[in-house]
């Protein structure tokens, strides 16, 4: 079975950057037949909902200047363009531990300057949420949250509006090379509700450009794709979702720099995420093809690691140990190997050689989606599609 015809472009994942990359092919490239592919039954289901929803304005990374710098350069552009979702309504606070901690608070303060950020002391009533004996100083700074559900909404209309064609609970198998004929992307329908085929036809896209923003799934598409050159590494995470006491619930905490946790208003459920360096990754992998990190994610046992991460917690934030776990959402992390010595995140992005008009893109923050969109706006596209 084909679903038939030719297309311009087609984007392989229905996330954050897929969705805005579809999008954007339409909207400031020209190409009027776009078709975006997406495994889940509906667009931003997996790693663009079940994160932190943090929008990052470089505080976090004080040992990678460029990712932190490319925040702060980012955020505002964020805040123009999908104003609807971003959530500015809590205090959020930094707090610097006295003990293993990779940065002082006077190297905080220095590392703020330098990349443009506003830093201040907390006030006083914040500052005696913590344990003075642990922490040693506490900052308010402007970071915000962002609601995946109306980023969702947004997805949903603007690939309406730009008439994309979606192929919802549909999985890409292979991209093959077809010469001067362009692509063929092949695919198979999983009997989902929102699937165009029956369960295991096999369906082609005809094309010229495919992109690939399948985060964790980068590396398992069969037929002439290749695999990253950058190597990748796969963590199987736990975001507990709380409902905090009544003091914490305008807040949001981050205690810097080393096995420590954050806390932050997660918008689409009402509630609180609360992650921790040692216990919200269950286990870490390598990318290697033929190993499905989401099929892993299926496989584990999802036993929730939320008391230990309060125990810990409460000895640096005694309140939250009046906190309710209200749910845990498990997920797939993916980070670049290079940069996991100085916490960098980077985007990939990734021509094919071997596959003329062939994109990998994975991007480790939401905010990051304009260094992707900079980078297609180098490529050219003449003779590959036509935008007539």
């Amino acid at each position: 079975m084909t679903a038939g015809g030719r297309r311009d472009a087609v984007v392989i994942g229905g996330g954050f950057y897929g969705a805005a990359i579809a999008s954007y092919l339409v909207r400031q490239r020209g190409l009027k037949r776009v078709a975006l592919v997406e495994r889940e039954p509906l667009l931003l289901g997996r790693a663009s909902f079940n994160n932190q929803a943090r929008v990052h304005n470089g505080y976090h990374y004080p040992r990678s200047f460029t990712t932190a710098y490319r925040s702060r350069i980012n955020l505002p552009r964020f805040v123009r363009d999908w104003p609807q979702a971003v959530r500015r309504d809590f205090q959020a606070l930094y707090a610097i531990a006295r003990r293993n901690s990779k940065v002082t608070g006077r190297q905080f303060e220095r590392f703020c300057r330098d990349i443009g950020a506003r830093l201040v002391p907390a006030p006083a009533a914040q500052r005696r949420l913590f344990e003075p004996r642990l922490i040693e100083q506490v900052f308010e700074v402007d970071e915000y949250a962002f609601d995946a559900t109306a980023l969702r909404r947004w997805a949903e209309q603007a690939l309406r509006d730009d008439a994309v064609e979606l192929h919802l609970c549909t999985r890409v198998t292979g991209v093959a090379h077809r010469g001067p004929e362009g692509l063929r992307v092949q695919m198979q329908p999983d009997g989902g509700g929102a699937a165009k085929g029956p369960p295991g036809a096999v369906m082609t896209l005809d094309c010229r450009v495919v992109v690939n923003c399948t985060y964790s799934g980068l590396n398992q598409i069969g037929g002439d794709w290749a695999p990253t050159r950058q190597r990748l590494k796969h963590e199987l995470t736990e975001m507990a979702l709380i409902d905090c006491p009544p003091p914490l619930r305008g807040v949001g905490i981050t205690v810097m720099d080393g096995p420590f946790f954050s806390m932050m208003p997660f918008p689409s459920r009402g509630l609180h995420t609360l992650s921790h360096v040692r216990y919200t990754p269950h286990l870490h992998f390598a990318d290697a093809p033929g190993t499905d990190p989401y099929q892993r994610l299926a496989e584990v046992e999802r036993a929730s690691r939320f008391d230990r991460m309060q125990r810990d917690v409460a000895r640096y934030l005694p309140v939250l140990a009046q906190a309710r776990q209200a749910d845990s959402l498990f997920e797939v992390k993916t980070v670049l190997v290079k940069n996991e010595g100085d916490d960098g995140r980077p985007i990939l992005f990734e021509r094919h050689e071997a596959l003329p008009g062939c994109y990998s893109v994975l991007g480790g923050k939401i905010d990051n989606i304009y260094d992707a969109l900079e980078r297609l706006d180098a490529e050219r596209f003449d003779g590959l599609v036509s935008t007539a």
